[in-house]
């Protein structure tokens, strides 16, 4: 079984910055790809980026290419999602997510991945 933490979620304006975390635990973090999703009120959950076992992979959705940086540290069994120049419509609920296959580069589809977090809140304000 595998544990997923997020924290770092909250009011932010727009233009500014944030910085998500999720903590794992429970298996070997370094052998699986990472990802990021958000769900907004009324709409269905999102991808939002993705980072392979290694790292050394990285993939965004258009509308936070730029502006986002996903990232993961092994030796602390972390990802983080930089939020650069957020916008009002990045409001939702941030989840993160572990692959369900070992060395996995990553997916898009919310469906390849097993683990999920209980979700950080994040707000952009105008």
């Amino acid at each position: 079984q595998v544990q997923l933490v997020e924290s770092g979620g909250g009011l932010v304006q727009a233009g500014g910055s944030l910085r998500l975390s999720c903590a794992a635990s429970g298996r070997t973090f370094s052998s699986y790809a990472m990802g990021w999703f958000r769900q907004a009120p009324g709409k269905e959950r999102e991808f939002v980026a993705v980072i392979s076992w290694s790292g050394g992979s990285t993939k965004y959705a258009d509308a936070v290419k730029g502006r986002f940086t996903i990232s993961r540290d092994n030796a602390k069994n972390t990802v983080y999602l930089q939020m650069n120049s957020p916008k009002p419509e990045d409001t939702a609920v941030y989840y993160c997510a572990a692959s369900s296959r070992r060395y996995s580069s990553g997916s898009y589809s919310h469906l390849d991945y097993g683990f999920w977090g209980q979700g950080t809140q994040v707000t952009v304000s105008s």
